[in-house]
């Protein structure tokens, strides 16, 4: 296909085989470019001619292949800038590109759905901190929304900005915390890639092919294989909802609501990634921050969901080739969803996915909306992820979790729970513990009695003689109040497989 587009480009009348070069979206003026990585530089030009690269005062060459693709790799280095790249082709100056202002630091990318996607304007710090948004070691880069069949070349975006209270407003707020963060505590620039959809699958943003390599991911593309046979109903749907607005605003009457149901295509297994991650591979990163799982909640997709995470982690790490970066992810909050949505089976999956290595979850179970799927406290969201950066990317000796679930032991008619991540200390903030039930072996769950002792928990119920599972904060909106010394919320978690 690129190849006949290329060859029907140079057929048209009047055109040259003089192409200009061009560069994708991602490599542009105002960039971070990763330190201590080798710097990528690639793009497009005329067949067979040379390009030229430089930067930092080193310049490299090379020749466009046949398709006229073209990459180079310049030397890493260490954090600093301002500098300019220069790109040249044949043409001289006439085929120069200039990029200004490159930073080198540390570059981020942010993904997920809507409370990653979340703007800054719309958090409730955001009248305290937008007027105080401008920082040039900053730097911001919004894909835009796109879904694809196939892995585009190229992500559509405006380019990277520097950080300003009008740059920032649109731009995720999680993420632009986590930037402020990172970059005040590590003293480096900062990019963060901003690349969300509200209301998507974690299999959309996987590969294709790396979903299609296990068998156990079989019930994805059943899913899918639904949604797509029900498409022509949502289109009659949509029709008939657009018509009734259309009648109450000529009535003078308020529009109806309806249930929201998401765009097809955005939940597509590897739409998203063909469309909005795939074209950013190339550019070399630290690491990801990821917010996302809510519309994974539903009764036949949360069960799966720490099999679909562990393959999109391990496969982005696979595409990117950078090594086993951080992946720092945010477990889904307090929320009362509406039926056949069962978000304590979805933050379970979520903490099993800490299995995998260099993983750090941001727990959000006290930070919450019980009647609002996006709560406005971001602050604290970017913060905690930020915390397991400077943990994991960055080898601070830091407490960057709450209490993790590790083991049940069983003592007398009651289980004692231990934890890691018990910095400074458990801590029932507010008074008596609440959250624990226990079920023996015929997983029936009843309210249990807790008590901290040392670093563990003692749990009992007079309903449950010889308990054997133990789980804490099991509902959509629980009641739940373990924290470690540090202030951060334990996970809710069950004993139970």
């Amino acid at each position: 296909m690129r190849l006949r587009n290329l060859l029907f480009l140079f057929l048209l009348p009047g055109a040259t085989l003089c192409a200009q070069i061009t560069l994708p979206k991602v490599l542009a003026s105002h960039m971070v470019v990763q330190r201590d990585l080798p710097v990528h530089v690639w793009g497009m030009a005329t067949p067979g001619e040379p390009v030229s690269v430089s930067f930092r005062g080193e310049s490299r060459s090379t020749k466009a292949g046949p398709l006229g693709r073209w990459s180079l790799y310049l030397k890493p280095g260490g954090a600093g800038g301002p500098f300019q790249m220069t790109v040249q082709g044949a043409g001289g100056a006439s085929e120069t590109r200039t990029l200004d202002d490159v930073l080198v630091g540390d570059v981020w990318v942010a993904s997920g759905q809507s409370n990653m996607e979340f703007e800054m304007r719309k958090a409730a710090t955001a009248a305290d901190d937008l007027p105080h948004a401008a920082n040039p070691r900053i730097r911001l880069m919004i894909v835009k929304k796109k879904a694809a069949g196939y892995a585009l070349d190229d992500a559509d975006s405006e380019g990277w900005a520097v950080s300003s209270p009008e740059t920032a407003k649109e731009f995720s707020a999680v993420a632009w915390y986590f930037a402020r963060e990172i970059e005040q505590r590590e003293k480096v620039p900062v990019g963060v890639i901003d690349s969300t959809w509200g209301g998507t699958v974690a299999e959309s943003w996987t590969r294709l092919a790396a979903l299609g390599e296990d068998a156990a991911l079989a019930p994805v593309f059943v899913s899918w294989g639904r949604m797509t046979e029900r498409e022509s109903d949502a289109q009659l749907e949509d029709k008939d909802q657009q018509r009734q607005r259309d009648e109450a605003r000529a009535a003078g009457r308020p529009e109806p609501k309806f249930p929201w149901h998401p765009e097809l295509l955005s939940w597509g297994p590897g739409m998203l990634w063909n469309g909005m991650i795939a074209p950013l591979t190339p550019f070399p990163i630290r690491g990801v921050i990821w917010y996302q799982g809510e519309s994974n909640s539903q009764t036949e997709r949360g069960p799966l969901y720490d099999r679909v995470m562990r393959t999109l982690i391990g496969d982005w790490r696979r595409q990117w080739g950078v090594g086993d970066f951080p992946f720092l992810y945010v477990q889904i909050s307090n929320f009362n969803p509406g039926p056949g949505e069962t978000w304590a089976v979805l933050r379970e999956q979520q903490r099993r996915t800490l299995g995998l290595a260099n993983t750090a979850m941001a727990v959000t179970i006290d930070i919450g909306n019980p009647d609002d799927v996006h709560p406005t406290n971001k602050l604290d969201v970017g913060l905690r992820l930020a915390l397991a950066a400077r943990a994991l990317a960055y080898g601070e000796d830091v407490s960057y979790s709450g209490p993790m679930y590790r083991q049940a032991t069983p003592e007398g008619s009651a289980l004692r729970v231990w934890f890691n991540h018990h910095a400074k200390g458990l801590v029932a903030k507010g008074g008596v513990l609440t959250g624990f039930e226990v079920a023996g072996k015929d997983g029936q769950f009843s309210p249990a009695a807790a008590t901290i002792d040392g670093n563990t928990v003692l749990v009992t119920s007079p309903a449950v003689v010889e308990p054997v599972y133990v789980r804490y904060g099991w509902a959509n909106s629980p009641q739940c109040n373990l924290f470690n010394g540090e202030g951060l919320p334990a996970s809710p978690f069950t004993s139970q497989n």
